[in-house]
């Protein structure tokens, strides 16, 4: 049995396999997350049992970490001088406001696919401004995509405290907006994109606007690494990767103690509007065409082959995607390290756009 279990993948074969002695890892991206002090240096990951306000406070420490790394990543930027941007504000079911980032080609042609982003940072911290997002879609509509990215109500950080569904409101919102602004922004299908959190709440709207009787203004869902399941404390043992790749920058623990901020009391922890992976098929029959696209090192990697196989059996139109040596997110997150990594993702998501 041991001599079995020594060829397992990742921590199923050995307990003490990290992301950079991992010989699956893309040794670019290692290199990278070295050479800034590791994912989330200085902060001590929390314990799954910690309160709601150790998880709160983890989250504002988290955005004010990363918001040191924010000047030196805006000044990498491309300049994107093919792209211009503009900013909506409009009004929440709430009556809050929702700021939307409105990114498009110059000299567009009419009828140009449209996707709705929704970042990533499980449903509880970063936000639309940052850096890596705002690149993201400079990239998307480089490509000939008019992009909007929502800055949704997070759980936690500084645009919380908001626990669901407060930003699963304002994405659906936001939508909506798109919907009925169509022959103005001037696109034709529309597609529900992001990655983690951000694939949590694609999916979750495109959930939330079948029960409503809204579907038929999206057209598409592209998924990325999708954060899905929520059982993060107790997970069951068919998602593998949540063993395997465990503290591959994200921890089972720490994941835990982050659902705990965007549903406090643990009441909608089946819920698919809260968590898509508990979906029932009568939930998925019907729609619109996915692609779930994972990261072999993830620990969300088998939550989202999980749910693309439930949408083949529910009959929906899904593509399924995994991209191979990359942690969470590593083929979006670091650009300069794995530039054709970036590019292909980009390019997929444009082609699935055109394709609907």
């Amino acid at each position: 049995m041991s001599d079995i279990r020594a060829h397992l993948p990742g921590r199923l074969g050995d307990p003490d396999m990290t992301l950079q002695s991992d010989p699956r890892a893309d040794g670019r991206i290692v290199a990278a997350i070295e050479a800034t002090g590791g994912f989330a240096p200085g902060i001590e990951p929390l314990a799954k049992d910690a309160s709601l306000e150790e998880c709160r406070a983890y989250c504002r420490s988290f955005e004010e970490l990363q918001a040191k790394a924010h000047p030196i990543l805006f000044s990498m930027m491309p300049a994107y001088d093919d792209v211009e941007q503009t900013t909506e504000v409009i009004e929440g079911v709430d009556g809050n406001e929702i700021s939307l980032y409105i990114h498009r080609p110059r000299n567009a042609p009419a009828d140009l696919p449209c996707v709705v982003h929704t970042h990533g940072g499980g449903m509880v911290l970063m936000t639309a401004a940052d850096p890596n997002f705002v690149r993201w879609r400079n990239e998307l509509a480089s490509r000939g995509l008019l992009v909007i990215g929502v800055e949704f109500r997070n759980g936690g950080g500084q645009l919380g405290d908001h626990p669901f569904p407060a930003g699963l409101d304002d994405c659906a919102r936001a939508v909506q907006w798109a919907s009925a602004e169509r022959a103005s922004l001037g696109f034709s299908k529309l597609v529900i994109s992001g990655e983690s959190g951000g694939g949590n709440l694609s999916i979750a709207t495109t959930l939330k606007a079948k029960r409503e009787g809204w579907l038929d203004p999206i057209d598409g869902v592209f998924a990325m690494c999708p954060y899905i399941y929520g059982g993060y404390a107790n997970p069951e043992p068919a998602l593998l990767s949540l063993r395997e790749n465990d503290a591959y920058m994200l921890a089972c623990d720490q994941m835990a103690t982050l659902v705990r901020v965007y549903d406090p009391t643990g009441e909608h922890a089946t819920n698919p509007l809260a968590w898509p992976y508990h979906a029932a098929p009568e939930d998925l029959a019907g729609l619109p065409p996915h692609v779930i696209s994972v990261n072999e090192l993830d620990p969300l990697r088998d939550e989202g082959l999980a749910f693309y196989r439930k949408l083949l059996a529910a009959g929906v139109s899904a593509q399924g995607r995994t991209v191979a040596g990359t942690p969470h997110a590593g083929d979006v997150m670091i650009p300069e390290a794995t530039p054709e990594l970036y590019r292909a993702t980009a390019d997929a998501l444009r082609d699935f756009a055109r394709s609907l």
